[in-house]
C-alpha cells in the first residue's frame, strides 16, 4: 500500500521528469539515481538527490547538446535489492550511469557489476574510503565526501581542542566501521586515546543502552559514527539524558538535513565537516533557495544531495566531448582529464584512484540566539585545504594506481 510519504516521493519524481531526454532524436545519457527513498537516509539523500540531478540536467544538457534522462529507485539499504536494480537498469533499461548510492554495503555490491558491464558508478551519498582504496574501480568516482576525510578532519580538530579520550557509537555495517576506524586513527595520531566502542543496527529507534555505555566510559568525546536518522535520534536522545553537560558529543557525519529533527538547542557545541553548505556565499544561497522551492517538503540541500548536481554537470561536460557512454571507462577517463568547476564545490579535480578533490569545511553550530531559522544552524570555522582534507594517494592502496 502507498503511504503519504510514497505519494510525496512519487509526486516529486513526476515533477522532475526529464524535459530534454530525446532532443535531436539521439539516445539520451541515462542516469539512474539510486538511494534510500523510504528508510533512515531518505531525508538526507532520497528525492533530494534526484531533484539535484534533474536540476543539473535542466541547466546544462541543452547547452551541451547532450540529451539526459533521469530515473530513480529505492535500494532499501539492502545490497541484494540494490544489485538487482542495477542489473535490471544495465541489462534491460539502457542505464549508463548509476548515481548517489548511500550505504556502503550497497555501493560495494554494485561496484563490481558496474566494472563487469563497463558502465559508470558515481558515489555522492556513498561514504566508505575503501571505495578509492582496496576496493577502487576504474569505473567509479567518489564524488562528495568519504569516511577518511570526515574521520580524520573531525578527529584532529576535537582532539586538539582537548578531547583526549573517545568512545564510539557506531552503525554496524561497512560505512560505520570505516568511519570509526578513520576517526580513531586521527585521534591516536593526535595524542588521544580510544576507550571503547559499541555497535548498533541500522534504523535503531532506542539508543539508551548504547548511550549509557558511552556515558559510563567517562570519555571526553562520545563520537557518533552513524548517519541519517540514526545520527539525529542518537544525538537527540543524548541531549535528553543530559550527556552533553559532562561529555562532548561529536557527530562524525551530520549536516543541515539533521537539524530539523534534532533542533537548534540539541545542536549546541556540535562541529561538523562538510564539502558544501548552502549559506556559504551568494551562489550557494541562490542554489539552495531554488532547490527549496522545488522540494516537496521545502527543505534545503546537504552536501551529498548537492554533490549530485555537481557530478551531473561534470558528466555532461565529459559526454559532450566523448559523444558516447558505451565505453564507461573511457568516459570516466575523460572526466578525470578535465578540471572540475561548479557552484557547489568550486574548482577541483578527479584523482587517478577516482577521488574527487575539493576543499572541505569545518563548521560549528550557532547558538539559538545567532540563528534566524532552523536551516541557519552553522557557521564556517575553517576551510580545510585539499592536501589536508583527503587521504594521500600513496596511502590508499588502490590496485590500479601505478606505483
Amino acid at each position: 500500500m502507498l503511504t503519504r510519504r510514497d505519494l510525496l516521493i512519487s509526486g516529486a519524481a513526476a515533477a522532475t521528469l526529464p524535459r530534454f531526454a530525446h532532443a535531436q532524436g539521439s539516445k539520451p545519457l541515462k542516469i539512474g539515481v539510486m538511494n534510500d527513498m523510504s528508510g533512515p537516509y531518505a531525508d538526507h539523500q532520497g528525492i533530494g538527490s534526484v531533484l539535484c540531478a534533474q536540476m543539473a540536467a535542466d541547466d546544462f544538457a541543452a547547452k551541451a547538446e547532450v540529451p539526459v534522462e533521469i530515473i530513480s529507485a529505492d535500494h532499501q539499504n539492502k545490497p541484494d535489492v540494490g544489485l538487482n536494480i542495477a542489473r535490471r537498469w544495465f541489462d534491460t533499461e539502457n542505464v549508463d550511469v548509476i548515481l548517489d548510492v548511500p550505504n556502503s554495503a550497497v555501493v560495494l555490491a554494485i561496484s563490481n557489476l558496474t566494472r563487469e558491464k563497463n558502465k559508470i558508478l558515481i558515489g555522492s551519498g556513498a561514504g566508505s574510503s575503501v571505495l578509492t582504496g582496496a576496493q577502487c574501480s576504474p569505473n567509479f568516482i567518489h564524488w562528495t565526501y568519504d569516511t577518511w576525510s570526515l574521520g580524520h578532519s573531525l578527529g584532529r580538530a576535537l582532539t586538539s581542542e582537548g578531547g583526549k579520550t573517545w568512545f564510539f557509537i557506531t552503525a554496524d555495517y561497512a560505512f560505520g566501521k570505516d568511519l570509526e576506524k578513520n576517526a580513531a586513527e586521527a585521534v591516536e595520531a593526535s595524542g588521544g586515546k580510544v576507550l571503547g566502542a559499541v555497535r548498533h543496527p541500522i534504523n535503531t529507534s532506542d539508543f539508551s543502552s548504547f548511550l549509557l555505555q558511552a556515558q559510563a566510559s567517562g570519555a571526553d568525546v562520545i563520537a557518533l559514527a552513524n548517519a541519517g536518522d540514526d545520527a539525529s535520534n542518537c544525538l537527540k536522545q543524548a541531549t535528553e539524558f543530559g550527556i552533553e553537560k559532562k561529555q562532548r558529543l561529536a557527530g562524525l557525519i551530520m549536516n543541515v538535513t539533521n537539524a530539523p529533527a534534532i533542533g537548534i538547542k540539541s545542536m549546541a557545541n556540535i562541529k561538523i565537516v562538510v564539502s558544501f553548505y548552502w549559506a556559504m556565499n551568494d551562489d550557494t544561497r541562490a542554489f539552495g533557495r531554488r532547490y527549496q522551492a522545488a522540494h516537496p517538503r521545502k527543505w534545503l540541500p546537504n552536501d551529498q544531495q548537492a554533490g549530485n548536481y555537481s557530478a551531473v554537470q561534470h558528466l555532461i561536460k565529459a559526454m559532450a566531448k566523448t559523444k558516447s557512454a558505451v565505453d564507461g571507462r573511457a568516459l570516466i577517463q575523460t572526466m578525470k582529464s578535465m578540471p572540475t568547476d561548479d557552484i557547489i564545490f568550486g574548482k577541483g579535480s578527479i584523482r587517478e584512484d577516482g577521488r574527487k578533490l575539493h576543499p572541505t569545511y569545518l563548521l560549528s553550530a550557532k547558538t539559538p540566539e545567532e540563528t534566524s531559522d532552523e536551516w541557519d544552524g552553522f557557521k564556517v570555522v575553517r576551510t580545510i585545504p585539499v592536501e589536508e582534507a583527503w587521504r594521500p594517494l600513496a596511502e590508499g592502496g588502490c590496485p590500479f594506481v601505478k606505483g
